[in-house]
């Protein structure tokens, strides 16, 4: 059977219009494995800070670990992101206590821990506190934090620039 002109005309655009078809899916997963190795072979720890807190500076060589982290901004206190108290009514209370903050670290210190060299550092806690909150409050933080037996204080700064 011969075809005339325009049947092959034809039969050529058909056949050429399957276009490419590209799977992203592959692609996706190949930047996904990229941003994650180029996130974790960086070497440093940087802990995530709120606007609301101006850390004060310091020279310390020392690299943040992961623990729990305690957030005092001038108005909240937050314990891994949720906000658990506000500062003035932490500053009412007669006693040292704070007790939704105590609560809290209560719930972060049950939870189990699932290797036996982490169980030291389940105890650990990093204050980040504003360098601008009264020592009175800081102090109130810490003496929550020991009677929830976080018995490892830290406290998280900028580190100066060295000259």
């Amino acid at each position: 059977m011969k075809l005339t002109p325009i049947q092959k005309r034809a039969e050529r655009k058909s056949r050429n219009e399957h276009g490419l078809d590209m799977n992203l899916v592959a692609l996706i997963d190949i930047f996904t494995i990229l941003i994650f190795f180029l996130m974790s072979s960086t070497g440093i720890e940087v802990l995530s800070s709120a606007r609301a807190v101006k850390l004060p500076e310091s020279t310390a060589e020392k690299l943040p670990r992961e623990t729990v982290v305690i957030t005092v901004s001038a108005t909240d206190i937050v314990v891994d992101g949720r906000k658990v108290a506000s500062v003035s009514e932490a500053l009412a209370g007669e006693d040292d206590l704070i007790a939704p903050l105590k609560a809290e670290l209560d719930l972060q210190a049950g939870r189990q821990t699932l290797r036996k060299e982490n169980e030291a550092q389940a105890k650990a806690i990093t204050i980040m506190g504003d360098k601008g909150i009264p020592y009175r409050l800081l102090r109130k933080v810490m003496y929550t934090a020991a009677r929830a037996n976080f018995s490892d204080v830290a406290f998280a700064v900028t580190q100066k620039a060295s000259s």
